[in-house]
């Protein structure tokens, strides 16, 4: 193997970690400070290879229980520093580009700007964020982190002061010292309300004021005003699957904090536009237009008699400042003095500011019409409505059946629904959605279960009247497996006057099946073709143009390991494209993916790349969620890029032509064939059929002390069971992370590429097929942040020592013809050669990981041996905390 070059660390990761150390002496005291660089200098040494590992002593046996509390909070915010130092210095990775350069490209394969302009007219586009578990720091930390990131910025623009006159390095010394001295960890679990309130101040701190200024740069790439295709979602307040505590009254928390941010947002702009448009009757010809609105503002300010631009403005205030009493129930922070009616659409608003747009452009203020504040309200505006992020709905087909089939009970119709076959199922639905009477009885003795979803239906379309039907646009159905778990969402949407019989029928709310499993996976095609043959669903389908289909990764990677779902969700949307080909309707594929690569994560610009010809179509939705939104979203640079990569990867999809040849694609897609079937046999093996297997993870892994931690509102199993299958699959992924085994990652690839026997054409594919080429980079990078010297001394936490040592004996010897087969297919000496910027991102946080593994291993020992010392349980809490961080996208 040969050796790894040097690394060459990030000059601010010094600066950062000097402060850092400062601060440890300052507030920690000396010996703190030496210990903790005694045991940094000692793990260096180790991976530099200065001396062997037996050579060296790791100096944590010198720590008391405070100090070793205080050194994994250090080694945690060196690692959240160097993750902010890494972020600052490269925004996109080797192959990302931006969107500008993505319009170059395409221009050189004959796709004009004008084409890409009318593809965008009926393009969606949207990161949805969720509230999924996987961040497990507080937002206090972030708040924190993002403050120097601020102040980052403002050193490399050469300033040596804050704009209120403090030393930028003392602030920055200020801002660590804060962090030293916050809490980490949450002391209470999170509720529906907190996740709501964390994704609002990125929606309000990020989105808000960033969306309109990017389209003001796409505008200018692509020579022409785009329609806003790119817009935000939610699922925190509506995805109730698994989770008790999302309700009604969370729905409708959700939808109006959401209204109130960007209401409250609009009038800001509003108020510092009435600052900026003093433009005077007795100096410029005013149009009747703006006149009108004036007049009708009912500001009549002596001061102000002059000025129709302001006077209009006042009056806008004056409305949208009543939409804000109307939808939110309060005044907003600044009320208007004049009375006046509600808005009652967006649309509305729009027209008023477009009025004054207008106006000012042909009185030849064109730059002040199209840019500036005004432009930008505008753009916002058509973007984000009174609503700001669509929320969408999720609940679990089971629970539908369930309910459905009391509706049906109690109503008379079908005493024994849940026995009947699927054809008698689908007839039976039909039936009553041709009807157009409810099925729900008023005094009729409901479950709470039943009562609890007719109320959250009915929120939904309150929502509707109240937000516009922006807000909530689609229903996810979990665990999809037949034609009538979508036709039971339609019944219970009925119930709220959300589907209505006709020719055609509406339904303002698209039902949207998701397809997790393997088996589901498989199953889709045939299950969207029997759904548009229905003659009511085809209709709504044809009248909204589009239909989505959302597509797990992680349960299937769960279900059937990391290659084979890959593979399956890949061979999944290919294969439903000619299904909606014939239906005449735009395929608009979900994609649920997770931070992890066991979870769907990794690069999305390679991800949407990576996707079959002909699925992306220029929509896609995305989730977000745990710590890849801090880390995507946590800064305006961040998010920029971010943004600006998913569109510009997005682009690309549609309408760049192919890469692969069908032949090639022919071959490839055999070959894939037989390695997803090896790939998937392996895992099942190890994990679902291997006797014991259940107790050797949950003895080898902290899965017990992360479910302790409070960093979502969900329970970690969605049954009271230890099964592996009721497990979720963030605390699956989540577990192996911490243990340094990685499994989700690629446990089964290493087998099935030993197995298959055509070296070449591997190699060929690993060179030429984006999908196989996304595959293996995302492994690879898993690969080089596992550890199977330190997975080992996480094994020797299982009581059954034969079951440990031939669990593990597996697992490492797949990790090594893992290992081995990528570094032959690919053509590389060592992991990571050909990435030398993810290699030395790794390669440089590996020695402060591996102080927390060992430390995180003595404190299982003692806590699973009964002591209660509770600085035990608060130190394995800041361990995981500490290695997360470390790790990055570790769940």
């Amino acid at each position: 193997m040969n050796t790894a070059p040097p690394i060459s660390q990030n000059a601010d990761i010094r600066f950062l970690g000097r402060l850092l150390g400062d601060v440890i002496r300052a507030y920690g005291g000396d010996t703190l400070f030496q210990r903790t660089e005694y045991i940094r200098a000692a793990s260096v040494d180790r991976h530099r290879g200065v001396a062997g590992s037996d050579a060296i002593d790791p100096g944590l046996g010198a720590l008391t229980l405070d100090e070793t509390l205080d050194f994994v909070r250090g080694f945690m915010l060196f690692s959240m520093l160097a993750n902010l130092a890494e972020d600052r210095q490269e925004l996109l990775t080797d192959n990302e580009i931006d969107v500008a350069a993505a319009l170059d490209r395409l221009e050189r394969h004959g796709v004009s700007r004008a084409a890409v302009r009318a593809m965008l007219d009926e393009a969606l586009m949207v990161p949805v964020l969720t509230a999924h578990p996987t961040e497990v720091r507080r937002k206090s930390m972030i708040d924190h982190r993002n403050r120097i990131a601020e102040l980052m910025r403002m050193r490399d623009a050469g300033r040596t002061e804050t704009p209120e006159g403090d030393s930028i390095e003392d602030s920055l010394v200020r801002q660590i010292a804060l962090l030293w001295q916050t809490r980490p960890l949450r002391r209470e679990r999170l509720f529906v309300a907190d996740e709501v309130e964390n994704a609002l101040s990125y929606l309000r701190e990020i989105f808000l004021p960033l969306l309109p200024g990017l389209y003001n740069r796409w505008e200018e790439a692509l020579g022409g005003r785009p329609a806003s295709f790119f817009r935000l979602g939610s699922w925190i307040g509506g995805d109730r699957d698994g989770n008790p505590y999302v309700t009604a009254d969370t729905l409708e928390l959700s939808l109006r904090r959401s209204a109130e941010t960007v209401l409250v947002s609009y009038l800001d702009a509003l108020h510092a536009l009435g600052a900026e448009l003093s433009i005077s009757s007795d100096l410029a010809t005013i149009d009747p237009a703006v006149l009108a609105l004036a007049d009708a503002s009912g500001d009549d300010a002596p001061s102000r008699r002059d000025e129709p631009y302001r006077r209009a403005i006042a009056g806008i205030y004056a409305r949208l400042a009543a939409t804000h009493e109307t939808l939110v129930g309060s005044p907003p922070p600044r009320p208007s003095a004049i009375a006046a009616e509600p808005y009652g659409t967006p649309q509305e608003l729009q027209d008023d500011l477009r009025t004054i747009a207008r106006v000012l452009a042909d009185s030849g203020g064109e730059t002040l019409a199209s840019s500036g504040a005004l432009g930008r309200l505008i753009r916002a505006v058509r973007t984000f409505g009174f609503h700001l992020a669509t929320l969408d709905m999720r609940q679990n087909s089971a629970v539908h059946a369930r309910v459905v089939a009391e509706l049906l009970r109690e109503a008379g119709v079908e005493a024994g629904y849940e026995a009947l076959d699927e054809e008698a199922r689908i007839a039976l639905l039909r039936r009553e959605l041709a009807s157009p009477r409810p099925l729900g009885v008023p005094k009729a003795g409901y479950s709470d279960e039943t009562r609890s979803e007719l109320a959250i239906i009915r929120a939904a379309a309150e929502a509707h009247r109240r937000y516009g039907s922006g807000c909530i646009a689609n229903y996810i159905v979990s665990m999809t497996e037949t034609v009538s778990d979508l036709l039971e969402v339609h019944i219970l949407l009925k119930e709220a006057g959300l589907y209505r019989a006709g020719d055609p029928p509406e339904a303002p709310i698209m039902a949207v099946p998701l397809f997790e499993t393997i088996g589901d996976l498989d199953h889709a095609p045939d299950i969207m073709r029997a759904y548009f043959a229905l003659p009511e669903i085809g209709a709504l389908v044809a009248a909204r143009g589009h239909q989505e289909v959302m597509i797990g990764y992680s349960d299937s990677n769960k279900d059937g390991g990391y290659l084979t779902s890959g593979w399956v969700l890949s061979r999944a949307s290919e294969a439903l494209a000619p299904v909606f080909e014939e239906a005449g309707a735009t395929m608009q594929l979900f994609h649920g993916r997770g931070g992890s690569v066991g979870r769907g994560g990794g690069s999305a610009f390679e991800a949407i790349r990576g996707q079959p010809a002909g699925t992306v179509n220029g929509r896609i939705r995305i989730t977000e969620q745990g710590e890849v939104i801090a880390a995507k979203y946590g800064t305006p640079d961040a998010a920029r890029a971010n943004i600006d990569s998913m569109v510009s990867a997005s682009l690309l999809a549609t309408l760049e032509p192919e890469r692969v040849n069908p032949a090639d694609r022919a071959r490839f897609s055999a070959a894939m064939d037989d390695l997803s079937a090896r790939a998937f046999a392996a895992y099942r093996a190890l994990v679902y059929n291997s006797e014991g297997f259940t107790q050797f993870f949950r003895q080898m892994t902290p899965i017990s002390e992360i479910a302790t931690l409070k960093i979502g509102s969900r329970p970690a199993s969605r049954k009271t069971s230890d099964r592996i299958e009721d497990l979720r699959a963030i605390p699956w992924v989540f577990s192996w992370s911490q243990a340094r085994v990685m499994l989700p990652g690629w446990f089964g690839v290493g087998q099935a590429l030993a197995a298959f026997e055509d070296r070449a054409l591997l190699r060929e594919m690993a060179e030429g097929w984006p999908f196989l080429k996304m595959t293996l980079g995302n492994m690879e990078m898993v690969l080089a942040k596992s550890d199977m010297g330190i997975a080992e001394n996480y094994a020797e936490l299982v009581t059954d020592r034969a079951l440990a040592d031939r669990l593990f004996g597996d697992i490492r010897d797949s990790w090594q013809a893992t290992h081995d087969g990528l570094l032959e297919i690919t053509g590389q000496a060592r992991l990571l050669d050909k990435t030398p910027k993810l290699d030395t991102s790794i390669r440089l946080r590996l020695p402060y990981i591996e102080p927390l593994n060992l430390l995180q291993i003595e404190l299982l020992k003692r806590h699973r041996a009964g002591e209660s010392d509770p600085r035990i349980a608060e130190g394995i809490q800041l361990s995981i905390n500490a290695i997360a961080t470390a790790l990055r996208n570790s769940g």
